[in-house]
């Protein structure tokens, strides 16, 4: 233990590495379950609007289990909710696999974000405590881009499987327990989570953080709507769907790329200034799109547009860290998780009208709002901050 190979400021390292792997494992059957049951429903002739509300049952399971997960935790433990959460969330993923059925896939859709987004803000949440301040920014930019690649090897692993029968199933509930494995194995080199009663609540933490959480309704809002309608902008400009698929990948490859380089320049300049820079490079490339899509252009400037807007999320989580601790981290990472999964609720349809209403630029404009708005807002605060007494 004092050899400081193994050790991250008393840490070990080997702790960090099971949140890192338990969380990532998570990302891995997210980002196939998505598209998996999206798939099959397609498969039935469903139309793609129910689609859309059948998904939309998962995120908001992960907003009603977050304002409860802070007392369910002081109740039982957080190690132990977790545990649990994620083997019932396994279960729910076996019973969806039985019986593909989309009225009853409403309410197994909404119990598996509910048992499953416990076990990632218990995990995030030591993940943060346990990262040491003078590392924070490069160990959380190595977090953040392991999750990035989990979602992005789900849609992968389908690839391999395919969506028929009960093989996609079976690698989504492997993960689940995979993630159980992973925790199981860190707990013991992790200090306990505290969970004192009277630190507050979801709702008050709201007060608190006003620029962090707006940094994660952002950062989902933007990642779902590129997710979601990236393909229909690049559809309207007469590109290729391999085209837009390869754009897409360059959008997530620079999220993956960049938080790592990201996180330690937070540490040379402090989370909120990089903050406002990602947010303002994130606008500009919205600005940009428009007129570079059809130039070469376009692959840099998505591959940087990418790692910009994702990027909010790690400064936010950066700044959790700096200025909370204890009980107020698992309150905090659950406020983040009402948060990710609200802005994952109304980017998507919310763009969709843009759409509608000014046609395909609309996109951009949508994106640009959100991180043009997020930039003025970290200007102001620093102003603010900045002003005399």
């Amino acid at each position: 233990m004092s050899d400081t190979r193994d050790t991250v400021a008393g840490v070990p390292a080997a702790a960090l590495a099971g949140i890192i792997a338990t969380v990532a494992v998570f990302a891995i059957s997210q980002g196939l379950s998505y598209p998996l049951l999206s798939f099959l429903l397609h498969k039935q002739g469903i139309e793609p609007a129910m689609i859309g509300l059948s998904a939309a049952m998962t995120p908001l399971g992960f907003v009603a289990s977050s304002f409860v997960i802070p007392t369910i935790s002081r109740m039982v433990g957080p190690a132990r909710f977790a545990v649990v959460s994620a083997l019932i969330a396994a279960a729910l993923l076996v019973v969806i696999g039985l019986f593909q059925n989309i009225w009853l896939w409403f309410p197994l859709r909404f119990l598996l974000g509910f048992f499953a987004n416990p076990l990632y803000v218990i995990s995030e949440t030591w993940m943060v405590a346990v990262t040491p301040s003078e590392k924070r920014g490069r160990i959380l930019g190595v977090y953040t881009s392991m999750i990035s690649v989990g979602f992005a090897a789900g849609p992968l692993t389908l690839a391999v499987v395919g969506t028929d029968g009960w093989p996609p199933f079976a690698v989504g509930v492997i993960t689940l327990l995979l993630c159980v494995l992973c925790l199981l194995a860190a707990l013991p080199r992790l200090p306990a989570i505290p969970v004192e009663e009277g630190h507050g609540s979801v709702l008050s933490f709201i007060r608190l953080a006003p620029l962090m959480l707006g940094a994660v309704f952002v950062a989902a809002a933007f990642e779902q709507i590129v997710l979601s309608l990236f393909s229909i902008y690049g559809a309207a400009q007469g590109s290729s769907e391999a085209r837009v698929a390869l754009l897409l990948a360059m959008f997530v490859a620079g999220n993956i790329a960049f938080q790592i380089p990201l996180g330690w320049m937070a540490e040379r300049f402090g989370a909120v200034t990089m903050m406002g820079l990602c947010a303002f490079g994130g606008a500009l490339g919205c600005l940009l799109l428009p007129f570079i899509f059809d130039s070469p252009l376009v692959w840099p400037m998505t591959f940087a547009w990418g790692a910009a807007a994702f990027s909010v999320y790690t400064m936010a989580l950066i700044l959790l860290g700096e200025r909370f601790s204890g009980a107020m981290l698992i309150i905090g990472n659950s406020a983040f998780a009402v948060f990710w999964g609200t802005g994952g609720i109304i980017g998507p349809p919310v763009a969709g009208l843009m759409m509608d209403v000014m046609g395909i630029q609309g996109l951009p404009l949508t994106l640009g709002i959100l991180c043009g708005g997020l930039a003025l807002a970290v200007l102001l605060s620093t102003r603010t901050a900045c002003a005399p007494a």
